[in-house]
């Protein structure tokens, strides 16, 4: 790879890219300064010592095992103030109601929790209490209960997660689901039944040096930064880059690199090219795709012979799909099919990396499906610069279902069958539910239609990451007990319940004792030592919380543990491809399970051995005239957590709807012009922003634009919501 400057990838010759609109960079650090006034040294700490807490990309400290370059990006930086910050006067709990109606960002500033903390059904706040009364609250009230418990991913470390599922377990429930169920469940479902692992097959590194890299549905710009440094990397060595999506975003067409010289001043061409498609067109056009590699004989037959099976039904499935249906579903042209159809013909190597954008839609399984399609079919898996790549938004997601902290899952990704269940019985000396669990969707309908008693929640916030917001806090308002246990307030925790609310505090990942460990994206085991600094209140581990809760629910059951030392034993055990986390103690340890490549062996971790094709049927998508297609968007914000309300790479407000150019001609809609978004009786108003957006196809942010979505929609194994809808738009008076 060439370090010498190349101007070919140049974004811009205008100097930092001046007078063009794109995010500050260095601004975000000074921002990020100011925001720890106080405790800058503690914050020096955390990002010099600790693993990112932010994405799943993986650090150690500011370096990382992709390449010789500091590791930090804005992400990172606006979380500081979460990890740093000092406790809240929880005098100003005591009547909520002057809390009302602010938003989550307002909340966030209060501080952290510092104690715990309860709200009796009537009262108008929160008074404080020992740990040893609310646990006993907690347990009281969960005993013999119907409940359920959800974790969240931001910062969780698998110590948490393990220990969590474990004390659920015990309390008799596999009602236990976390982050990954609103995001990757699809291609958990999918990559198990196809290749046999719900993982990424390959590493960062291969991006660097392939002959393509394909994202689908993903736009790391916002939601993976540092992964931009990655491309600029790829791109000096030659690798182009396409994009699949509705939205040609303003981040990953052109990107200014704010930590290395040349990108920084020039800026970086990112997408080499593009292929526009509907909101909810993916298949029609990956299964156009495909088809074209069929009849053009672009097949790596070796491949598929040897390490696959179900190519024939495939083959056969595709020679039924007519293009008029494949163009008419996708919104793109049978020629772009064959345009990209070329590329990964003429690819020696690629990489497939998706996202929410294929995953979030009630054929969320499908959708990844299609997409190990094209990997298979042209033996893009398994070897250098190769692979499947479902990037991670969130530093604990992975690991989160890894380690059982899933309704349908168990340690290891075990499916919840009476046969695994024994074998956890017999591991750890009670009895584990054989039958799966409800989901963090089937929680939620379950507390509305009064099936459960009582949630425990780490993390995380219904109101704002589920469909129809107000059917989430009726849900929440009618449970006999909810316990929240976070590092800050947030708006759920403020609905009036029909019992018990309980607020307990948690720590952040850096202030536990022990050490904890994270697994990235790129399925490396990581290790985050305690960071020096001070502590807020009588804040406690969650893995402590959940532990000594069920000690107290079932007494019988041994689930607590002397420290993360030993739940990273009890890991090992429990999940033999955890080999090496046990070691795992100093900063810097790390351990990436199966290697640089999954498969390397030749052998896929199904029954037979073989990867599976999938006969992918086209969706049936009605969008009546008139009508658009809907999708919820990520801008400025980390999870549901806005951190500003001005988007700088496309200048999208909160309130932003994006259409493309042609669509506001036609109805004659300027750029601030208020509209309303409807979904039969859902409504949302907003603003029109010119954006180059697919035709027929407009976005919104989420959560705002969650109000429109209904929640009954999700996939039919994974159980995802679908974040898209089709609407009808009004133009409203100025």
């Amino acid at each position: 790879m060439s370090k010498r400057p190349d101007p070919r990838n140049w974004a811009s010759w205008r100097p930092f890219g001046l007078g063009l609109r794109k995010p500050n960079n260095y601004l975000e650090l000074w921002k990020a300064f100011k925001a720890v006034k106080g405790n800058r040294r503690f914050a020096w700490r955390i990002l010099n010592q600790g693993t990112c807490d932010g994405c799943a990309l993986g650090t150690m400290g500011m370096r990382d095992w992709t390449m010789d370059e500091i590791h930090l990006c804005n992400i990172r930086l606006r979380l500081l103030p979460l990890n740093t910050m000092p406790a809240l006067d929880h005098r100003l709990l005591a009547d909520v109601s002057g809390l009302a109606g602010k938003k989550s960002a307002e909340l966030r500033d209060l501080g952290r929790l510092p104690y715990p903390m309860i709200r009796r059904a009537g009262e108008p706040g929160f008074t404080r209490l020992s740990w040893e009364q609310a646990l006993r609250v907690a347990a009281e009230g969960l005993r013999g209960a119907r409940f359920g418990a959800y974790l969240t991913s931001r910062g969780v470390p698998n110590e948490n997660y393990f220990a969590a599922q474990k004390a659920v377990r015990a309390m008799g429930t596999n009602n236990i689901d976390n982050a990954a169920r609103i995001c990757h469940s699809p291609s958990t479902v999918a990559l198990k039944q196809t290749i046999g692992a719900a993982a990424t097959t390959c590493s960062y590194t291969d991006w660097i040096g392939s002959d393509l890299i394909v994202f689908i549905g993903s736009n790391p710009s916002n939601n993976q930064p540092v992964a931009m440094k990655y491309l600029f990397h790829a791109k000096k060595a030659g690798t182009r880059i396409a994009m699949v999506n509705s939205y040609r975003e303003p981040g990953m067409d052109k990107y200014w690199v704010p930590s290395n010289a040349e990108s920084a001043l020039f800026g970086t061409k990112i997408t080499d090219e593009f292929f526009g498609v509907n909101v909810g067109g993916d298949i029609g056009f990956l299964n156009g795709v495909l088809k074209h590699l069929v009849e053009n004989d672009w097949i790596d037959k070796a491949f598929v012979d040897s390490r696959t099976s179900g190519f024939e039904s495939v083959r056969q499935a595709l020679a039924e799909q007519s293009w008029e249906e494949l163009e008419a579903l996708s919104g793109s042209t049978r020629a772009e099919m064959l345009h990209l159809a070329r590329l990964l013909g003429e690819a020696k190597s690629a990489v497939f990396v998706w996202s929410m954008g294929i995953t979030q839609h009630a054929f969320g399984e499908d959708n990844v499906r299609s997409i190990v399609n094209l990997a298979l079919a042209r033996g893009f898996v398994g070897r250098d610069r190769c692979g499947l790549m479902p990037i991670r938004g969130h530093s604990g997601v992975q690991g989160g279902a890894e380690m059982g902290a899933y309704a349908t899952g168990l340690p290891g990704g075990l499916p919840i069958t009476p046969e695994n269940a024994a074998k956890f019985s017999d591991m750890w000396g009670f009895e584990v539910p054989g039958s799966p669990g409800l989901t963090a969707t089937e929680m939620i309908d379950a507390a509305h239609s009064g099936e459960l008693d009582a949630l425990v929640s780490s993390g995380g916030n219904f109101l704002e990451v589920l469909p129809d917001p107000a059917y989430c806090r009726e849900a929440l308002s009618r449970l006999g007990l909810r316990v929240h246990i976070d590092i800050v307030l947030s708006s759920q925790m403020l609905v009036p319940g029909e019992g018990d609310v309980l607020l307990l505090p948690a720590q952040t990942r850096y202030e536990m004792v022990g050490g904890v460990t994270e697994t990235s994206t790129e399925r490396r085991v990581i290790f985050s030592p305690e960071v020096e600094g001070p502590r807020v209140g009588e804040a406690w581990p969650e893995w402590k919380v959940f532990t000594e809760l069920a000690s107290l629910v079932r007494p019988d059951a041994d689930v607590r543990y002397t420290g993360t030392p030993q739940i990273r034993d009890d890991i090992e055990r429990a999940v033999p491809f955890y080999e090496g986390i046990s070691a795992l103690r100093e900063f810097g340890d790390n351990v990436q399970y199966g290697g640089r490549h999954l498969f390397a062996d030749g052998r896929f971790q199904t029954p037979d051995g073989l990867a599976r094709f999938s006969a992918v049927p086209v969706p049936e998508l009605r969008r009546p005239d008139g009508a658009f297609s809907v999708a919820t968007r990520r801008g400025k914000q980390f999870n549901s957590m806005v951190h500003e309300r001005l988007d700088g790479f496309n200048g999208a407000t909160r309130e932003a709807v994006l259409i493309s150019p042609y669509d506001a001609d036609r109805l004659g809609l300027p750029d601030g012009c208020p509209v309303e978004l409807s979904n039969g009786a859902r409504t949302f108003t907003g603003r029109i922003l010119r954006a180059p957006l697919v035709p027929g196809n407009l976005q919104i942010h989420w959560p705002e634009g969650n109000v429109l979505l209904d929640e009954a929609r999700r996939s039919p194994d994974a159980k995802i919501p679908d974040y898209n809808a089709v609407v009808t738009l009004r133009k409203l008076s100025p």
